[in-house]
């Protein structure tokens, strides 16, 4: 097909974001359907009403830490974002500035901000809701398998509300944001399209730039609260991970949310919008996508995905369910393959229906225009790479992070020769998972940028992220697990209870691992993408670095990241420091005050995120001016 309606790119975008925001809220309803405070059989009211220490029941105790969890969180989260609102208004008066006052680039950059934290914040949200439902669920040992399948249910359930309503809300977004746009500014030449697009890009600007604080922040908080909880615990009282005894163990559980389900999504949310908005910005430049609605491809096969992402989630809660705990990992292993294996041909019919059979793009202007021709069967080749490459990815991530598999499993071994021989054995085996997910990354990009160019590499990182839904589903997976285990150690629950959270949280340490490894790889591509997009903005063709302040740049933008985790690790270290003294004064005195652990860490966090925010959102800054002098 060679021409692609407006009225169906939008009833088709908009109609996946409806769709998938209702799975989300069915999802959210079958959590919430649980009732913690229900008694139902002889074992689970004995287990439920067994006596802790402090002579609450543990259904009481139970339902009482988990309020703790969500307070902590909503609290930390609303410090952060009062900070991250000051920010927010001063990029925006920067962004009027650089753009001229045009107030497009800007409207667009806080409503990126704004669908990014409101989604960070759904998911915070579920997640400290769903995870003590999981523990109440593991407490039906009658059935160990109807315990097992209920917990799990509602461990993933949580995690497709995040999953769902992230990428139908970051679609339906933008899709307005083009809608009226387009309304407003009526663009017509290729140029007109251009500068529309950037407009557009706003958005994706907005996603990263929520996404670096949240990770910060979220990560500092959570770092610092697990390293000092442990240490002080583990190393000088010997307690047992999520001890009642210890006070820090609270703030720990509310690190898990807020770093990696808040900051995750916000995360993953930037990958997307900004992935989104380079393919836009690029073909701009083709008028074979701009007289049409043909430019809508990019979000029509993230929509896409959204489909087909239900089907595979209905998989794990419907047709493969999980009643014994040797299902768990193989359960949400299947997500992966099964998303991939039916986006593989639905990736291929929506790409020959929704572009030309053959288009081009144009790079540069003047002498130095260059055209770029590729085909429709060209992109679909780049999407389904990527997606391929994330798979492959995420599959190398489980093998180097799972018990199940040799690597782990030596590590484990290591352990018993000390400190030290760990440390180098888990250096060594970190950096070999490296190798394989570099190499899939490198022959993404080649064949992306051979077929397509630059718009070939945004397409990949989209195609990479197709299955967005399921990922960060089985990734907020891993924290709920997490929290549900501390929940049934903090409240005393038998032993019986916490081997089924134990069991389901092994497996959601790998989902963690496997969503970090989406994140890095999609953020390889999506950095290329607006390199793309940059150089075709400016109308370059070739860059080159052998001049002296593109090549002095290019050392000193290779030290930032080092810059960049040295601050937030002495952060981390800082903090956690602190914690460690707050936590012995706490248990040499008898009186435990979680609240004061959560203090500390949320004041640490938001103190320590600042310096490495501002390395990377000035450093940009810094460098268009000197390009600008040169």
């Amino acid at each position: 097909m060679t021409d692609l309606s407006f009225s169906f790119a939008y009833a088709y975008v908009l109609s996946a974001c409806l769709v998938g925001f209702l799975f989300g809220i069915y999802n959210w309803f079958m959590v919430m359907s649980i009732d913690t405070t229900k008694k139902t059989g002889s074992q689970e009211e004995e287990l439920l009403e067994h006596k802790a220490s402090n002579g609450k029941s543990c259904i009481e105790l139970m339902n009482f830490t988990a309020e703790q969890i969500q307070n902590g969180a909503t609290t930390f989260l609303v410090a952060e974002y009062v900070f991250l609102g000051i920010f927010l208004v001063v990029f925006t008066i920067i962004i009027l500035l650089v753009d001229s006052f045009q107030p497009y680039t800007a409207i667009a950059f806080v409503l990126g901000a704004v669908t990014s934290t409101f989604s960070g914040f759904i998911g915070m949200y579920v997640a400290t809701r769903a995870n003590v439902r999981v523990t109440y669920q593991a407490s039906r040992t009658t059935n160990t398998g109807n315990a097992i399948r209920e917990a799990f249910n509602a461990a993933f359930r949580g995690g497709c509300v995040m999953g769902f309503c992230l990428v139908s809300l970051a679609l339906a977004v933008l899709t307005a944001i083009i809608f009226v746009y387009l309304m407003i500014l009526k663009p017509k030449t290729s140029e007109d399209f251009t500068r529309f697009f950037e407009f557009i890009a706003g958005y994706g600007l907005g996603g990263s730039t929520v996404a670096l604080f949240c990770r910060v922040g979220g990560g500092i908080y959570t770092k610092a609260a697990d390293v000092g909880a442990d240490l002080v615990g583990k190393v000088f009282y010997d307690l047992s991970e999520d001890s009642p005894e210890n006070p820090a163990t609270i703030a720990d559980n509310v690190g898990d949310n807020v770093g990696d389900i808040a900051g995750m999504g916000a995360d993953l949310f930037g990958s997307l919008a900004e992935s989104t908005s380079a393919a836009l910005v690029v073909s701009g430049t083709s008028a074979h996508l701009i007289n049409q609605a043909n430019f809508f491809y990019p979000l029509i096969l993230s929509a896409s995905g959204i489909f087909v992402c239900i089907i595979t989630a209905l998989f794990a809660t419907h047709v493969n369910s999980v009643d014994k705990k040797e299902k768990i990992q193989s359960t949400l292993q299947l997500q992966l393959i099964i998303s991939t294996v039916l986006l593989l041909p639905s990736i291929y019919f929506i790409t020959m229906y929704a572009l030309p059979a053959e288009f081009s793009f144009v790079l540069g202007s003047g002498k130095a225009q260059e055209v770029i021709k590729t085909s429709n069967f060209g992109i679909m080749v780049c999407a389904n790479t990527g997606l391929v490459a994330g798979l492959l990815i995420g599959y190398v991530t489980d093998y180097y992070t799972s018990h199940e598999h040799e690597p782990t499993r030596e590590l484990s071994k290591a352990c018993k020769s000390g400190a030290a021989i760990n440390i180098i054995q888990g250096l060594a085996l970190g950096y070999m998972s490296c190798i394989i997910p570099i190499l899939a990354l490198a022959v993404t990009i080649f064949v992306s940028f051979k077929l397509a160019g630059m718009y070939g590499i945004a397409i990949a990182a989209l195609g990479m992220l197709s299955n967005l839904g399921v990922s960060l589903a089985i990734d907020a997976y891993g924290p709920i697990s997490d929290n549900a285990g501390g929940i049934s150690e903090m409240s005393e629950l038998p032993h019986e209870v916490r081997e089924i959270t134990d069991a389901l949280d092994a497996a959601g340490n790998t989902t963690a691992a496997v969503g970090k490894g989406f994140a890095i790889g999609s953020a390889c591509l999506v950095s290329l993408a607006l390199f793309g997009a940059f150089i075709t903005r400016s109308k370059l063709t070739v860059v080159n670095i052998l001049e002296p302040i593109q090549i002095s740049c290019l050392i000193v933008g290779a030290m930032i990241p080092y810059a960049f985790s040295a601050l937030t690790m002495k952060s981390v270290g800082l903090a956690a420091a602190e914690m460690c003294d707050q936590i012995k004064i706490q248990i040499q005195k008898g009186d435990k005050n979680p609240t004061e652990c959560i203090r500390i860490s949320t004041e640490a966090s938001l103190k320590e995120m600042i310096a490495p925010g501002v390395i990377v959102s000035k450093t940009i800054i810094i460098y268009f001016r000197l390009f600008s002098l040169h």
